[in-house]
């Protein structure tokens, strides 16, 4: 017999929003909040005013209309604005989270859940913790059934990042300690049982002993470095105990995409081909009709503030003869 699911065991996009949930306002596609949830708590942003006690019993995901001006069709209220309440999602959490310090983005991120081969069940070693950007993403890859342990050496930050999992509903997924893995490694309870490990270190070089003592057999480890240097000397110390050693870097380069309203070409301006191609394209505003002369298409050109280089990612895999192996 098939044993009804909790609603409190629930993920958090399928549950109703309750006091005390994170949420992420979506104002627009680059402005997002996250929000906790108070029974008497007010948002107030250039849409307008929005109570708290309006989103409770809502679903993740709904349109909520600010609670100026007079109520309207459907409940909504005529000249307020409105946003959406989203799931906190490891993406959105990456994009509002509190920078204590510098993160990981999801270009990045992908490509670490990806090459350390991720599966729910999986247990993983992290160091360090920062923000908390990676380390909930890791935890929704090893989900429901696998277990992060994530090391910082700043007690604040980790305390910090503690009361943002929890908020978030992962405690039970996550497990955070002070710790200074450059000078003491990882702790010896975990030796052998990491199906993979993360070191985000200005000297990672110094743990990648104590890393391939943790890892399992074939276990996959990655170190994340903004410098060409550390990559160096991390593939150096990888050697003895690693093989398949390689390092990655990722540049994202994103694209605008308008649609955009063409000028059909008379039989003077079809007769004149050059000058017609030095005819500058114009972009149709929203909601304006196109005439008999004009037709419509779409215009994509890269964005011009792309993000450039974040780092490096150095991936290698716990060699089976342990020391005896060299990388190749």
């Amino acid at each position: 017999m098939m044993v009804p699911l909790d609603p409190a065991n629930k993920p958090t996009s399928q549950r109703r929003i309750a006091e005390g949930d994170t949420v992420v306002v979506y104002e627009r596609h680059d402005v997002m909040r996250a929000v906790t949830v108070a029974g008497g708590g007010v948002l107030q942003n250039r849409f307008g005013v929005f109570r708290h006690a309006d989103w409770i019993g809502r679903q993740f995901g709904s349109k909520v209309f600010s609670s100026a001006g007079v109520g309207g069709k459907d409940g909504r209220k005529a000249g307020g604005g409105f946003v959406y309440l989203l799931a906190p999602t490891p993406e959105l959490w990456t994009l509002v989270l509190s920078h204590r310090t510098q993160i990981l983005y999801i270009a990045d991120i992908s490509l670490v859940v990806a090459y350390l081969e991720l599966i729910p069940g999986c247990v993983v070693l992290e160091s360090g913790t920062g923000s908390g950007s990676l380390t909930t993403s890791l935890a929704r890859a090893v989900a429901p059934q696998g277990r992060v342990y994530t090391f910082d050496y700043h007690d604040q930050r980790a305390s910090s990042a503690r009361e943002d999992f929890e908020k978030n509903g992962l405690s039970s997924l996550i497990a955070v300690a002070v710790r200074d893995i450059q000078g003491e490694g990882f702790p010896d309870e975990h030796c052998g049982a990491a199906d993979a490990v993360f070191l985000d270190l200005p000297q990672p070089w110094l743990a990648i002993p104590s890393a391939g003592t943790m890892l399992r057999q074939d276990g996959v480890l990655c170190s994340f470095s903004p410098c060409i240097e550390q990559v160096q000397r991390s593939c150096e110390a990888m050697r003895p105990f690693f093989t398949d050693i390689r390092t990655f870097e990722i540049l994202l380069r994103t694209y605008d995409v308008n649609e955009g309203a063409l000028k059909s070409a008379t039989a003077n301006e079809e007769a004149n081909v050059g000058r017609l191609c030095k005819k500058k394209r114009k972009v149709r505003p929203a909601g304006e009709v196109l005439d008999s002369t004009q037709s419509s298409c779409v215009m994509v050109k890269p964005c011009n503030t792309a993000r450039g280089h974040t780092g490096y990612l150095t991936f290698a895999r716990r060699s089976v003869h342990g020391s005896q192996t060299e990388a190749t």
